[in-house]
């Protein structure tokens, strides 16, 4: 589970809740019709801009910005090496027995498809392709958050105009203004707090486990067409540690010496 997405959620409601609460009457600020202005609106806009499909196919991915841990690429890496090892001294075709021991099922295609003695050429364009298709998933998920965060809002200004609307066609009673202006009011903090407090910031974070997601696919990538050309684990190990950022490579550098001490 992600705990900085959690952290983040209850720290800003926890924030916007505690300014309700200062400020007096916290059922002031609830209205069934504004809610279902700004969340209805929201999602009839986002149903006309993209397949039923793709929208319904996107609560799959949200769960990923709370329940996806990110691999560590290190670890990752150092998988790939054992694998480039046992080939080295045993063959790669005693590969074939370990990949039901593997988790991920796009190294263990990989992997298979060296073992089956598949053409480098077409193993690394079969595993780009594969690439490329979870590149597109991922972008149609959090191009359809990011416009859930541009239509909400707007959502949240056409129910303050009918609010006021309404108001402004009933000026005969003074005393009802001053409920009514903060009761249009209401869909405009709705439609802000769900696009800025909400969608806008889970689709970056699916933005970014997008990127750290592709990394380790072009990790496997570059490990696997490495253990299919019989590089030495060595190699193979200095290659795949160039993916990793300069502030973690002395970090693992050091790892590795223990290791091979």
């Amino acid at each position: 589970m992600d705990i900085a997405t959690i952290i983040g959620l209850v720290g800003g409601m926890g924030l916007v809740g505690w300014a309700i609460a200062s400020g007096g009457e916290g059922g002031a600020f609830v209205d069934a019709p504004s809610m279902a202005i700004v969340g209805g609106g929201g999602l009839a806009s986002v149903l006309i801009s993209f397949p039923l499909a793709n929208v319904l196919s996107t609560l799959g991915v949200v769960k990923k910005a709370f329940l996806t841990k990110a691999r560590d690429p290190a670890d990752l890496i150092r998988e790939l090496v054992g694998y480039a090892e046992v080939a080295r001294r045993d063959g790669i075709l005693s590969l074939e027995n370990m990949t039901k021991d593997i988790d991920d099922n796009f190294i263990v295609s990989g992997i298979q498809m060296a073992v089956d003695g598949t053409d480098p050429e077409l193993i690394e364009q079969i595993m780009t392709s594969e690439l490329e298709a979870i590149a597109d998933r991922h972008e149609t998920g959090k191009a359809i958050l990011d416009a859930a965060g541009k239509y909400l809002p707007a959502f949240g200004m056409i129910g303050t105009l009918i609010g006021l609307i309404l108001m402004l066609g009933s000026m005969e009673d003074p005393s009802k203004i001053g409920s009514g202006m903060a009761t249009a009011l209401l869909t405009t903090l709705y439609g802000a707090m769900a696009a800025n407090m909400i969608v806008l910031p889970m689709a970056d974070k699916l933005g970014r486990r997008s990127q750290e997601e592709l990394l380790l696919k072009t990790i496997v990538i570059r490990g696997v067409m490495a253990i299919q050309a019989g590089d030495n684990p060595r190699v193979v190990e200095q290659r795949l540690t160039t993916f990793i950022p300069h502030n973690k490579r002395k970090k693992e550098d050091e790892a590795s010496e223990r290791r091979a001490a």
